[in-house]
């Protein structure tokens, strides 16, 4: 299954990457599977998604949670926490 993913605020430069597109393995069905490939794409990927449980998610420009199926051929936003008001 081939995704977009796109990286904000400080995930964006901790990977080092605005975005990217890839081919994930047939394992990867949800958030949080994507979530755990890709911290062990490398030690940036690592670096930006050691605290997965921080990072928030949308599919398809809608938020979703770690445990929403990924789409077919989607987009993925990965981003930090956000504060403010």
């Amino acid at each position: 299954m081939t995704m977009k993913l796109i990286y904000f605020a400080w995930v964006r430069e901790r990977i080092g990457l605005p975005e990217e597109t890839v081919d994930l393995p047939a394992d990867v069905k949800t958030v949080a599977d994507l979530l755990n490939w890709l911290k062990e794409r490398g030690e940036n990927y690592e670096t930006a998604l050691e605290r997965p449980d921080i990072i928030r998610v949308a599919i398809n420009q809608e938020h979703a949670d770690h445990a929403a199926p990924l789409p077919a051929n989607g987009e993925i936003a990965l981003f930090p926490p956000m504060t403010g008001g």
